[in-house]
């Protein structure tokens, strides 16, 4: 999972892409980078390891001006957390600099990227964008639409992607729809991001979220829609809205918010908790699931954590160690709330269960007479291959536990998950999903060798 946005035709172009990174930073804290273009096409960049904030100053703005701008922060799902992998790609090409961020996970990159190698390609990265880069730059297409679109043609999986090529922007969405894109217009300009809240920090008036397939050039403050890629079963990441984007985002055409209310709401209805005396969220993304289940159930609402804000997302970092010991520094009980209490937390997920179950001992230590633990989604008994890191089924607790067991190993006195119905039903029935992770039906067929590209090294041809 990553936050990507574009900008095109507004000035100091890569000031305005920082600050929409800051609003997309929950997509990922392991690296940001920015390349802006001037009005001479000469493309500029600047990366780094860590969050935005750490990345930037003004003077490192100031090194990149234009009017033309792509930025991305990393969450790595292929390839390891090195510099090297960090985005947007920046290269030189026959058609002039070429920038790229994406968003997603192709799934067959290993088999082009060992074809690739083998045909004398050098690959200096493990991510799985580098695979797009060596295919568009080989593409014999007439123009630079059709080269994108020769090289997206031979992909599959999870794409959104903002591109420049000289000082033109592009922007484009898989088939499937996997994953988020929206425009903007401001002023004169255009921003593309990979959320709503990013738009709003700018100042930009949405215009549309890009569909399945969809593809457009941005230049001049232009838009042109461009012949959609060859169409597939439309298959949105449902946990994007359980989970990863932000509330005050709009994605897939639904509130984040309004979805996650009704995810509560659906769970109080189907998951009760009739012992319980207060209920409360694990902040932030179930703060309006613990809402949800407080109205339908009647139970007093309270904060009963307090989330310290200085430490990011403990889901998108990249081991389990810094997982669980950002537990007690991301989390902090109030006693009055809990001490003689049973409680009733609500949560959007549980993915590995040490995190959670060490948030339950904090809990229990702050005096709660009981602990009911809900869960605003299903079970997840497999991994996601369109970019969240569940890579293996070993990692998942639900997918080696019955909910008896992972009951006793979090130590809850209930736990209760919400179905896969009721969580597609307060998702949007206009929507078709991918649920993957928690059904096993995968839209795409898997290649078997998809789990160790995520931290593989770059391949070297072998001896002829």
């Amino acid at each position: 999972m990553c936050g990507i946005i574009g900008v095109s035709g507004i000035p100091d172009a890569a000031r305005l892409t920082y600050l929409g990174l800051y609003a997309l930073q929950h997509r990922g804290q392991e690296s940001a980078g920015i390349v802006a273009i001037d009005g001479e096409g000469v493309a500029r960049s600047h990366r780094g390891m860590g969050l935005v904030s750490e990345n930037f100053e003004d003077s490192t703005l100031a090194a990149l001006p234009g009017d033309v701008a792509v930025g991305h922060t990393r969450y790595s799902t292929t390839g390891s957390t090195v510099l090297a992998n960090a985005q947007p790609c920046n290269v030189a090409t026959r058609c002039g600099p070429l920038a790229i961020a994406h968003n997603g996970n192709i799934i067959n990159a290993a088999d082009i990227r060992r074809e690739l190698v083998e045909k004398g390609a050098i690959f200096t990265t493990s991510s799985d964008t580098e695979v797009l880069v060596h295919l568009i730059a080989r593409s014999e297409a007439d123009t630079v639409e059709g080269q994108i679109r020769e090289a997206l043609e031979q992909v599959d999986g999870a794409y959104s992607l903002v591109i420049t090529v000289g000082r033109t922007l592009y922007a484009v969405v898989d088939s499937r729809g996997f994953r988020p894109l929206v425009t903007g217009r401001l002023g004169g300009g255009m921003v593309v991001a990979s959320e709503t809240c990013a738009l709003d920090l700018l100042g930009a008036h949405v215009t549309c979220e890009l569909q399945p397939g969809e593809f457009i050039r941005i230049e001049n403050g232009k838009v042109t829609e461009l012949p959609r890629l060859s169409p597939r079963r439309v298959s949105r990441c449902v946990f994007e809205l359980v989970y990863f984007a932000r509330p005050d985002s709009t994605v897939f055409g639904e509130s984040v918010d309004r979805v996650r209310r009704e995810l509560g709401r659906q769970l109080a209805r189907e998951q009760p908790a009739p012992a319980g005396e207060v209920v409360f969220s694990v902040p932030d993304s179930s703060n309006a699931m613990a809402l949800g289940f407080s109205e339908v159930s009647g139970i007093k609402l309270e904060y009963g954590l307090i989330r310290n804000h200085y430490v990011g997302r403990t889901f998108i970092n990249p081991t389990q160690d810094h997982r669980v010991a950002k537990v007690k520094i991301k989390f902090n009980p109030v006693r009055d709330v809990i001490q003689g209490k049973s409680v009733v937390v609500v949560d959007d997920s549980l993915v590995r269960g040490n995190t959670s179950k060490s948030l339950v001992q904090m809990i229990r230590a702050a005096g709660a007479r009981e602990v009911h633990l809900r869960l605003g989604s299903p079970p997840i008994t497999g991994p996601c291959l369109y970019g969240i890191d569940t890579p293996t089924p070993e990692e998942l607790i639900a997918a080696t536990h019955s909910i008896e067991e992972i009951r006793e190993f979090l130590a809850v006195d209930s736990l209760g998950y919400l179905s896969l119905d009721g969580m597609l039903r307060a998702a949007g029935e206009s929507n078709q999903y991918c649920h993957a992770c928690f059904s096993g039906r995968y839209p795409t067929p898997i290649p078997g060798d998809l789990v160790q590209l995520r931290h593989a090294a770059p391949l070297v041809a072998t001896p002829a």
